[in-house]
């Protein structure tokens, strides 16, 4: 329990490589990975867990390895929040900016299939809303994947 069979600093390269490398992998799949989790999304992360974890401790299951990995985790996850919000290219970079997906009555169909957002996440925006597609002004899909609706004044 208390033996390490590897250097203390190789967990700590170990886990933060993985976590570059999930980090870009979550930010390349697009925003509804990290908004708006469907039962299939939620088994693919925790698939992940598992897949990874023998890359972070390397088969080392000493009490000290895991945590020295856990704390790099931790580590890397306040400096990326540090840096994103001191940084307005990091933070559009790391979380994305948000996108128009709709305007005055309009759905934008091909910026949805680009962002891989069904309609029906925009019709179920519009109905939380209580705003029909015609009263909508703007749709916009947010950088950590909801979807903010704005209506028309009414006139």
């Amino acid at each position: 329990m208390f033996d390490m069979h590897h250097p203390w600093w190789e967990f700590v390269i170990r886990a933060a490589v993985v976590y570059l490398v999930l980090l870009a992998l979550v930010r390349t799949t697009g925003k509804r990975t990290v908004g708006q989790f469907t039962p299939f999304d939620l088994i693919v992360v925790m698939l992940l867990s598992e897949a990874v974890s023998g890359s972070i401790n390397g088969q080392d299951d000493s009490l000290q390895g895991g945590l020295i990995g856990a704390a790099t985790l931790m580590a890397l996850n306040v400096l990326i929040a540090l840096v994103t919000s001191r940084s307005r290219f990091a933070e559009h970079m790391l979380e994305g900016k948000p996108v128009l997906i709709g305007r005055d009555g309009a759905i934008y169909k091909d910026v949805l299939r680009r962002e891989r957002v069904p309609v029906s996440d925009v019709e179920q925006a519009l109905r939380e809303q209580d705003c029909k597609v015609e009263d909508m002004r703007m749709a916009v899909l947010e950088a950590d994947g909801r979807i903010s609706i704005l209506r028309r004044d009414a006139a």
